[in-house]
């Protein structure tokens, strides 16, 4: 549908210009928020008011006039609202040649080709190992799934990556932590640190390194067996991470470590780089990075006074081996706090020469899990949050998933574990599912009573009814929803539109009979479920959401 509409629009420009002469800009449609302004619209005409020196309204008149002469034959009505919108409203026999389309061609007809291969590295989640995920962590990895699903479907070769911070302070603090239990454990009442890790886990490891080490460490010092009991404790949380991210569906192409890259002397390699550039100085006995010659507020350390590179450091190497490695675009999801960390980044990469639009960050804000409406309290797993594990166990990674994927992610999103239960239009991805499903049952009651269905011999004409009609609109909409997401990197996006789609089927199953003694009617009924059966199955393939057959 996007694709006729543009060359319809492109046609009739390119005949025009012959006596405009000016550079024609890109075509831009959009379906109306309003459907009674039509199926889809355009406002070319007034993005061409300045080249023209024209009113929008006349020049909108000149376009609708050169697409009647064509007579293309695919719209009912073409209206100019406002003060130059140009809406089309299709035929019924363009509408239904869609469908056939969609019939015939099925999930090929939905995807566009719009990366044609160019690289794309997706980072997301990269919690600390330090302790179990929680379900803020838990969105992020749901929204950096579905989005790698949906650019490798539009034609991007997709990377996933998690980025371990295995070097920093966090999991020597976890070290610590394991280490006072560990001693606590067996009789050593060694004190526990103010800041260390408080949850259950940390008890866990230690009774874990206490069943494989036995006494081993009992009385020795940090100093003496730190290393050693944060390296196991930071393993085990990591094996532990990766199982939760397994079984919530989401699994990774690389695992990057921190850790390597400072051993691998890749962060020094990378402020080298910059100092080649002249961009690295120092001062007051730090090592700085001119940050301000770019987008920063303020100049960065890289290299503090006693000798330590900054987590800043690290993460200007690991940036600068994300372009070694040959990615076209970068897309990094970070919580919402680290917000104030996207110009630095930006600088890192304009410095190494990465255009701006090669760069983006998502930012996932938090989530608040409710029971009845009432905010659930602190995990005494966790010790100080919910965790991603206690949810899916509850109630299972498709619904956890769906619903963190119901907004978009930098929006506040409230998840009522009691609605996620529930078997009704007030849980989303119940009513989405059940659409599937419910087709599924159509189909078995025809097979049942010995209905021949073969789409490709299908007489569709028999649609006719205002209801059946807005459906098909809805399914020959998908693609321009498809494309919008890719390149808005909003999986969101997917979620809204199956959403409105399962409730667009459900209102045209309560009010007409599918399977009935009228065989041409129930065949063309049946055709028109099973399109709404593949958009739904495509769809809820790319969220990572499965499309059960019964409910």
């Amino acid at each position: 549908m996007k694709q006729d509409i543009i060359y319809i629009i492109r046609k009739a420009l390119d005949s025009l210009n012959t006596e405009w002469g000016i550079a024609l800009p890109d075509i831009e449609v959009e379906v109306p928020r309003d459907e009674t302004m039509g199926d889809i619209a355009t406002t070319v005409a007034m993005r061409l008011t300045k080249l023209l020196k024209k009113p929008p309204r006349k020049i909108a008149e000149e376009i609708v006039a050169e697409i009647a002469m064509q007579q293309p034959g695919y719209f009912e009505n073409i209206e100019i609202a406002g003060p130059g919108f140009i809406n089309f409203r299709f035929k019924q026999e363009y509408i239904l040649k869609g469908l056939q389309s969609l019939l015939e061609e099925e999930h090929s007809s939905l995807r566009s080709d719009i990366g044609k291969g160019a690289k794309i590295q997706v980072e997301f989640v990269s919690a600390n190992p330090t302790g179990p995920l929680h379900i803020g962590h838990g969105r992020g990895a749901a929204v950096g799934s579905a989005l790698c699903n949906i650019l490798k479907a539009a034609g991007f070769d997709v990377q996933k990556e998690f980025y371990i911070n295995d070097a920093g302070l966090q999991v020597k603090l976890l070290g610590r932590s394991v280490y006072a239990r560990y001693q606590q454990l067996l009789g050593n009442n060694v004190p526990f640190s103010e800041d260390g890790y408080k949850g259950d886990y940390v008890e866990d490891i230690a009774k874990d390194i206490h069943e494989r080490e036995g006494d081993k460490y009992l009385n020795k010092t940090y100093e003496e067996c730190g290393e050693l009991i944060s390296d196991y404790a930071y393993k085990m949380m990591l094996a532990n991470i990766s199982t939760d991210l397994k079984d919530f569906g989401v699994e990774f192409d690389r695992w990057q470590s921190e850790k390597e890259l400072h051993e691998q002397g890749k962060v020094e390699n990378a402020i080298n780089t910059l100092r080649s550039k002249d961009l690295i100085y120092e001062k007051d006995g730090a090592v700085w990075f001119s940050s301000t010659r770019f987008e920063d507020d303020k100049d960065r350390v890289v290299r503090k006074q006693d000798g330590e590179y900054t987590y800043f450091a690290s993460d200007i190497c690991y940036h600068k081996d994300k372009l070694d490695r040959g990615f076209d675009t970068i897309v990094d999801i970070w919580g919402a706090d680290h917000h104030g960390y996207i110009p630095r980044i930006r600088s890192v990469l304009e410095a190494f020469d990465l255009p701006k639009e090669k760069f983006r960050v998502i930012l996932i804000q938090m989530v608040s899990l409710l029971r009845h409406g009432v905010p659930v309290q602190m995990s005494k797993r966790a010790g100080a949050f919910i965790t991603l594990r206690e949810v899916i166990d509850e109630v299972g990674p498709d619904i956890t998933k769906f619903i963190f994927l119901t907004r978009k992610a930098d929006s506040q999103l409230e998840f009522d574990i009691d609605v996620a239960k529930e078997q009704s239009a007030e849980n989303p991805v119940f009513y989405v599912q059940y659409a599937f499903a419910r087709i599924s049952s159509l189909f078995r009651q025809a097979e049942g009573k010995g209905v021949q269905f073969t789409p490709a011999s299908v007489d569709l004409s028999a649609l006719k009814e205002d209801e059946e009609i807005l459906l098909i609109k809805k399914l020959l909409l998908y693609p321009m929803v498809f494309e919008g997401t890719a390149l808005a990197c909003e999986p969101h996006r997917i979620t809204y539109y199956l959403q409105e789609l399962a409730g667009v089927f459900h209102a045209y199953y309560y009010k007409h009979r599918i399977i009935s003694d009228d065989n041409g009617l129930t065949l063309a009924r049946l055709s028109l479920c099973r399109g709404v059966k593949i958009v739904l199955d495509e769809g809820l393939k790319l969220l990572g959401v499965s499309a059960p057959e019964r409910m």
